[in-house]
């Protein structure tokens, strides 16, 4: 059996379903192919169960610091397997809403496996469908590394450690990313011994390097053990427990848990796709894309977490409108993405929030800037909340003071950020900034200290 449609989005998570709902409303006839579990990462491995999970561990961070804020002490017992039935019904009423909308009949909705047979048809079963144009959307899963012994002494990947019931005394968690920082500010705040490997110098090694340092601080305050710039090597197994071997300062040590968590990143979820078939060019594991969301096929084209740009829900769903614009719009200009206001939030404690240009990369690109900082120790709401650790950055137009780039870690920093998204949407300068009237005593009146410096400097030249 075959049918035809004109636009094909494989993968119904955040990024195929924003492509396909604008496919839709451009009059296109449209197809999704998913094969379950309905949801998409994000609600069902990602964003929202996590950010559910955590909220149970800064709830106990908080009661444990009673007695600072002249409370008489209070004794908190986590318990995981509650705070995993928790999640789980956060995440049924938030899956149940995204099938529904995947059940719309303006839809065609497959829930099968799909899998090309040539550029333009993809097999679901028993039925061939041909597509105008195909919108692969299939997500991600955990990367496999080949650490020797590692899969003999089992580990945790951060899907699977999402149902784990029982906590464990002690956890050892590879990586040093948001997943890693995230899952394992969790455990430490339950109970659980943590200590967290990373191979670089600092933590979130994509970002500039103060803002590793920082939440490093806040991580090993709290009593978790940081170690960076340690090679992983091997696992072992033996009576301790399970033991991770690393190259640490040119010397050999090894580091016990009871449990390994792998977060060491996600790799594109291809496998199956038979991406050789559709002549789709795939490098390293990847899929080729340019600035419009195509591949190497005009009509075929890679948005959300399988092209494996810029893992991050909000730009996945850019990008899924992007492409199924420039697939109903061939006869228009491609629409492709503005990375100026790329923003990524890591929601640990202190958070962090980064934005637009950072000063590694200005360095790099040669790219011209004053910057500023400001202290959230020294910040009179963060004082009163008992929040010490963290500061907020901005980067600016050396001769306009227009915000280039912003960074916060501290506390909210996730909702902080969106006064400087809004500022520089409008390309907004330090001085609009000072010219803003921010309420007294916010969190968000901080971002106005680093903003006077760059003025003052500004000023004086």
């Amino acid at each position: 059996m075959r049918k035809a449609h004109d636009v094909v989005v494989i993968g119904g998570g955040s990024a195929g379903y924003a492509a396909a709902r604008t496919a839709l409303d451009a009059g296109a006839d449209v197809a999704i192919v998913d094969q379950g579990p309905l949801g998409g990462l994000c609600i069902l491995r990602g964003c929202m169960p996590t950010k559910a999970i955590l909220r149970s561990a800064e709830v106990a961070a908080l009661l444990r610091r009673a007695k600072e804020f002249g409370l008489s002490p209070v004794s908190v017992r986590a318990d995981l397997s509650a705070i995993v039935d928790r999640k789980d019904r956060l995440v049924r009423e938030f899956a149940d809403y995204r099938i529904e909308q995947l059940h719309d009949p303006k839809f065609t909705l497959y829930q099968s496996r799909a899998v090309f047979q040539s550029p333009h048809e993809i097999a679901i079963g028993s039925m061939i469908l041909s597509a105008g144009s195909v919108i692969l959307a299939t997500g991600s899963k955990p990367s496999e590394v080949p650490i020797p012994g590692l899969a003999q002494a089992g580990y945790y990947t951060s899907d699977t450690i999402l149902d784990l019931r029982t906590q464990p005394e002690s956890l050892i968690v590879l990586g040093g990313g948001a997943v890693a920082l995230e899952l394992g500010q969790f455990f430490a705040r339950l109970g659980t011994r943590v200590t967290i490997l990373q191979r670089g110098r600092t933590l979130l090694s994509g970002m500039d390097e103060e803002v590793g340092r920082a939440l490093e601080a806040a991580l090993i305050d709290e009593g978790i053990d940081v170690v960076t710039g340690a090679q992983l090597l091997r696992v072992t197994h033996d009576a301790a427990g399970k033991r991770v071997w690393v190259i640490k300062d040119g010397r050999e040590q090894s580091y016990v848990g009871a449990e390994i968590l792998q977060a060491l990143g996600r790799r594109p979820n291809i496998e199956g796709l038979r991406l050789d078939l559709a002549d789709v060019t795939v490098d390293g594991g990847r899929i080729v894309i340019d600035a419009a969301m195509r591949t190497s096929q005009r009509h075929i084209y890679a948005v959300g977490d399988v092209n494996d740009l810029t893992p991050i829900v909000h730009l996945a769903v850019q990008q899924g409108e992007i492409a199924a614009y420039n697939a109903t719009h061939a006869d228009q200009p491609a629409k492709t993405i503005d990375h100026r206001l790329d923003t990524e939030v890591v929601f640990t404690d202190p958070q962090v929030a980064v934005l637009g240009l950072h000063e590694a990369r200005a360095a790099a690109e040669g790219i011209p800037y004053l910057t500023a900082s400001y202290p959230f120790a020294d910040h009179g709401k963060a004082l009163c909340l008992g929040a010490r650790h963290g500061f907020v950055k901005l980067l600016c137009a050396p001769q306009t003071g227009e915000i280039l780039g912003a960074q916060i870690v501290g506390p909210e920093a996730g909702e902080l950020i969106h006064e400087l998204i809004a500022v520089m949407y409008y390309r907004g300068t330090a001085a609009d900034l000072l010219r803003m009237p921010h309420y007294h005593p916010t969190l968000a009146e901080i971002v106005t200290y680093p903003a006077e410096a760059i003025v003052e400097r500004l000023g004086a030249r």
